[in-house]
């Protein structure tokens, strides 16, 4: 605990596992920072939607603090400042964290019948997310339209205490004496690097296909797998098709995110992830869509085991918990994290994560249409997200050229997918 005054005491935690690396690799190229929308059937009242802020953000305390550099660690920080929302003005997941400047990690605005919230990784992961924007989404829906609604009352279905949303899940399930800890982890020296000339200012390009839950859900099923599979190895099939003839000897390697609360029955609303890699080698595998699947399906299956999934947490850490890297001073783990992470981003050709399914209030399914998700990215990625029978699937890219996008569309379109396509360039 820090004082300012005698009068005022300043609240600290430290990041958990996963926020540790954030801080120390963001940039102007890749942001780290994400963007979840709900786009409204009418216009938004941005005094209503203050409201809606303000009361959201007495359940996510964690919200209002601010990021702090210690000798060793970095730290979050409890702030008085207000946070307040704005009308849309920056591009999709520009930089929130800038390095000395006190401000909080995330940033809610509005245009037209869109709210979205951004937030630097280093607070939250996607569910967490979600938590805080169905939150705000029902604040809001209950304030501006208390005379629609009448006698209706809906209620969160979130239960958790302030304590539980600000959990430490790393540490809460963290089982040192567990055996064989160690995991081999594949290293992809030969992964395929999408290349592309880059838009000007480090500007993302966002494309935006929305489309039927279970129009999707039935083809994942005629291949016998889940979306997840099915959409990665779609967007593996979709990487190769445009892959220049000479590199196609290279493996495309997919990184996908895996969330932990579900494993480990966490309500805790920070950073608790963590990812595989599923990889797929064209020169001694098929190109034909179903035996990508097949692949991709198995790959998966043992990514998920819950006993490997544990391992991994363990692992994780131990290495925190390790006494000699805790003494290192913070600018030597910063500059070691930074070329750890440049390795890693050879290893791997791109991403795709599903923040899952988003539920609200059945009194305000009339007034939501969609929900959608996007990331700041180094090469094209894909994030999705679906709310009752929409699914909104959004490549994000540095990158001018679209060839990946295009294939990617397109073949669900020639099954026959309606798909509405909107994007911000």
């Amino acid at each position: 605990m820090k004082t300012k005054n005698k009068k005022e005491k300043v609240e600290w935690k430290r990041l958990d596992n996963a926020s540790k690396i954030f801080p120390a690799i963001s940039n102007n190229k890749d942001t780290k920072v994400y963007r979840i929308s709900a786009e409204l059937y009418r216009d938004i009242n941005p005094e209503n939607l203050q409201k809606a802020l303000d009361l959201t953000l007495e359940g996510f305390p964690m919200y209002k603090s601010i990021l702090r550099r210690g000798f060793f660690w970095y730290y979050f920080e409890s702030s008085n400042i207000h946070p307040k929302v704005e009308i849309e003005s920056t591009n999709p997941c520009s930089a929130i964290y800038i390095k000395g400047k006190k401000n909080h990690l995330f940033r809610i605005s509005y245009y037209k019948k869109r709210i979205n919230l951004e937030l630097f990784h280093a607070l939250s992961d996607g569910a967490g997310a979600i938590w805080f924007l169905e939150t705000l989404v029902f604040y809001y829906i209950k304030i501006n339209y208390k005379d629609e609604l009448g006698n209706s009352n809906p209620s969160l279905e979130h239960g958790a205490s302030i304590s539980q949303k600000s959990d430490d899940g790393f540490w809460r399930n963290y089982t040192p004496d567990i055996q064989n800890t160690k995991i081999k982890r594949k290293r992809y020296t030969t992964a395929y690097m999408i290349k592309g000339k880059r838009i000007d200012e480090n500007k993302m390009k966002v494309i935006e296909g929305a489309m039927s839950v279970e129009k999707i859900l039935n083809i994942s099923r005629g291949y016998g797998t889940s979306m997840t599979v099915f959409l990665t190895s779609l967007f593996m099939y979709s990487i190769y098709a445009d892959m220049p003839k000479n590199k196609r000897k290279k493996l495309i390697v997919i990184s996908v995110p895996i969330n932990l609360h579900r494993y480990y029955d966490s309500l805790t609303a920070r950073n608790f992830f963590t990812t595989m890699d599923i990889s797929y080698d064209f020169q001694k595998n098929s190109p034909e869509i179903k035996d990508i699947v097949k692949y991709v399906n198995k790959e998966f299956k043992k990514g998920l085991e819950k006993e490997n999934i544990h391992r991994k947490v363990v692992r994780f850490m131990k290495f925190e918990n390790n006494p000699v890297i805790r003494i290192i001073p913070l600018v030597i783990k910063d500059f070691f994290m930074k070329i750890a992470s440049k390795f890693n981003s050879k290893s791997i050709s791109s991403s795709i994560s599903n923040i899952g399914r988003i539920k609200t209030a059945e009194e305000f399914e009339s007034y939501i249409k969609q929900f959608s998700v996007c990331a700041s990215a180094r090469a094209p990625k894909i994030t999705f997200c679906s709310y009752r029978d929409r699914l909104v699937i959004t490549f994000t890219s540095p990158y001018v050229e679209t060839e990946i996008q295009r294939e990617f569309f397109q073949f669900l379109s020639n099954r026959d997918i309606e798909i509405e396509i909107t994007s911000n360039m």
